[in-house]
């Protein structure tokens, strides 16, 4: 006759099977885990004696005093109780609460606090249903797009309000008040010459040439808030107080990137610990999200939908990479060399098409600047004029266009799994974008600076080439502000022009041509890289055109609502999805590297190059930076001494030090937890082998 508490693990306990007969103890000795119960602590000790006692595994524990405290801490809808326990557990929390001091009550009405007001934000996210719904019908891999574009959108936003609220609103209210603004930076060595700067058309203006000045960013244009040289260098005195423009527009500018930089680690950092733990295998993806990944909140109708979408497109996924995982681990030797020997000259032909595409652009902006400076706007016409200024966007547009679409049929050659397939297509095109980037302002700084070489002709009067840029630093914020309209429109024409006629050739057209162009799919990687581009575009202009976060958080509206138009009308779910949680990180990465870049030419320009002498608010200064070392010295003494001592060495090494002291305690941390992490890992392998072994032994018993 087999034990009773082998028939009660068949056919279900009843109210009374638990406590009087327990498993015998040779059973739970026999488990896999049992030999590394004692690295578990003091959690699996009580676990095992909860089963020598013959307690049901899951049972609540009466608890009090310290343990009370604890429980406190781990909402109710939390924890795995059934609602009759919940109800127990929270009357008696209720009943206890008189014996907690006030300084205990404040903790719990605080907590309770925080979690109303963050179950308030959730509802009050910016386009929520939008992205729900888009989940449930194209999975989470598109979502994700989704979600970095409305990050982009806050991110973009908030910039925008900081650089109006300090430096275009201020200055708009100055001049419309007429207050009185000290002239700074005056210099009466300065060159007569270099202070020649006046875009406004003289005479009789066509209409045409209003319009390639609204598209382009010259003649009147410039002198508009949207470009650098409109400011002046001037602090306007009003009621006791004196408000420095320069200082306020610099001091914005860097605000701005740090508030952008720190935006975004802190949400890599959130998504990094949310992919360590989704990406990894062991930890039964499948039963996790076929056992618990259903929220049974939801009502019947649309929402159920959506979610049973939702889960069999990640569930897809994970099938995907399992089967190609094990095809690259059943390859011979022969077939991995044959691999990367065609790998090998893959790579030698991305390297060919990058640097074909990099010296196109280069060419194209020596070209573009040249034709602009030999010839004005007036003497061309408007469709010549506008296809020389936007001569350099349209080859970058091009290149970004077109080479990625031979990187997406060369990577898929090389026979990489999926994720990284995705991670090296995101690099490669990244790569070329940003680089693209790179090498217009390259060509922008040769002309600038005369090859770098201050002795030249062109060079030598004012520091800078001011026969062909008398004010460079709107010259580089008219480059961004054309490629930010030329990106929008191409999105605007690639719309109109290519995905609607496609899916009416699809859809009511003959069925040969139907199933050669196939319905059109959302790939995300592609989309993703527009963004990033599109968003290191409006961080290299910012310093040069304050208003152009403003723009690119207008044009990233748009560009939401025209993607989820074209997603629900044109497109359909992907052949080949991918996994969101990671690729959402790796997308921030990437973001990473464009704000890294674009660090690059602010402080280059705040540090080094001298600012034209003939317009914008640092005129007259010998760079950037000297505007407040300048502000400096008009502090009290003490504040002087202590900003000068935190610029200087002193201050510097010793914060350094510590900085490296505080940065290997943190490695070691850190791999102490990896460590820590993989014993959890291995844990929870031994109680999927006490599963099938338990089951064993079921099945031997019937």
């Amino acid at each position: 006759m087999e034990p009773r508490w082998a028939q009660a693990g068949r056919d279900g306990p009843d109210d009374d099977d638990w406590g009087p007969q327990p498993p015998p103890s040779s059973l739970f000795l026999q488990l896999p885990s049992n030999a590394t119960l004692r690295f578990r602590g003091n959690v699996a000790k009580a676990w095992g004696a909860a089963l020598d006692e013959g307690e049901p595994p899951g049972a609540p524990q009466e608890r009090d005093g310290e343990g009370a405290g604890k429980q406190e801490s781990v909402p109710l809808k939390q924890l795995p109780l059934s609602m009759a326990e919940k109800r127990r557990l929270r009357l008696r929390e209720q009943q206890a609460t008189w014996k907690r001091s006030h300084w205990e009550r404040w903790q719990v009405g605080m907590d309770r606090l925080q979690g109303q007001v963050k179950g308030a934000l959730l509802y009050a996210q910016v386009w929520r249903e939008s992205l729900n719904h888009i989940e449930g019908h194209f999975g989470t891999g598109i979502q994700s797009y989704f979600n970095f574009l409305r990050f982009l959108v806050l991110l973009n936003l908030g910039g925008a309000l900081l650089i109006v609220g300090f430096v275009v609103a201020p200055y708009a209210a100055f001049e419309g008040l007429q207050l009185n603004q000290t002239q700074q930076g005056q210099n009466s060595t300065v060159i007569s010459s270099c202070l020649q700067y006046d875009p406004t058309a003289r005479g009789l203006v066509s209409y045409f040439t209003y319009l390639m000045d609204l598209l382009s960013g010259t003649g009147f244009m410039e002198l508009t808030y949207l470009f650098y040289g409109y400011y002046q260098n001037s602090a306007v005195d009003f009621v006791g107080f004196s408000y420095n423009i320069p200082l306020a527009y610099l001091l914005s500018v860097l605000g701005y990137f740090s508030v952008c930089l720190l935006w975004i680690v802190h949400r890599a950092v959130h998504l990094l610990k949310r992919s360590l733990v989704s990406e990894n295998w062991a930890l039964n993806t499948y039963s996790n999200k076929v056992f618990a990944g259903w929220d049974f909140c939801l009502a019947p109708g649309t929402a159920v939908h959506m979610k049973h979408n939702s889960l069999r497109y990640e569930l897809r996924m994970d099938l995907e990479e399992q089967t190609l995982r094990r095809l690259m681990a059943q390859r011979s030797p022969g077939q991995r060399l044959a691999l990367f020997t065609l790998r090998g000259a893959l790579n030698l032909l991305v390297l060919a098409l990058l640097g074909a595409a990099f010296y196109c652009v280069y060419r194209a902006t020596e070209y573009s600047q040249q034709m602009q400076e030999d010839t004005g706007s007036g003497q061309q016409g408007l469709v010549l004029g506008l296809l020389v200024a936007y001569l350099p966007s349209i080859v970058i547009t091009a290149a970004n266009q077109l080479v990625p679409l031979a990187f997406r049929l060369l990577v898929r050659l090389e026979r990489y799994p999926l994720s990284l397939e995705i991670r090296l297509t995101l690099l490669r095109t990244v790569f070329l974008r940003l680089s693209s980037l790179l090498v217009l302002l390259f060509s922008l700084w040769t002309q600038i600076t005369c090859h770098g070489d201050p002795d030249a002709d062109s060079c030598k009067t004012c520091h800078y080439n001011y026969q062909q840029h008398p004010c460079w630093e709107t010259s580089v914020g008219q480059e961004m502000y054309k490629l930010l309209v030329f990106d929008l429109l191409v999105v605007l024409l690639v719309l109109l022009l290519v995905e609607f006629p496609r899916k009416l050739l699809v859809t009511h057209g003959p069925a040969p041509l139907a199933r050669l162009l196939g319905q059109q799919e959302f790939l995300v990687p592609p989309n993703v890289l527009d963004l990033v581009y599109g968003q290191t575009v409006c961080w290299v202009g910012t310093a040069f055109s304050p208003l152009l976060p403003l723009l690119h958080t207008a044009k990233f509206v748009l560009l939401f609502y025209l993607k989820k138009l074209t997603l629900f009308s044109n497109c359909r779910p992907a052949d080949r999805t991918f996994r969101a949680s990671s690729s959402s990180f790796f997308f921030l990465l990437v973001l990473l590297l464009g704000l890294a870049i674009a660090w690059v030419p602010l402080l280059y320009s705040v540090f080094v190059l001298q600012p034209s002498q003939a317009c914008g608010p640092f005129r007259g200064e010998l760079t950037m930076w000297s505007t407040l070392w300048a502000a400096i010295d008009t502090l009290p003494h003490v504040a002087r001494e202590f900003l000068q001592f935190v610029g200087s060495l002193a201050f510097a090494v010793p914060l350094f030090l510590l900085l490296s002291i505080l940065m290997f305690y943190l490695m070691a941390l850190a791999h102490s937890y990896s460590r820590l992490v993989k014993e959890l890992k291995e844990q929870l392998r031994l109680e999927g082998q006490d599963k099938v072994f338990l089951v064993t032994q079921i099945t031997e018993l019937r």
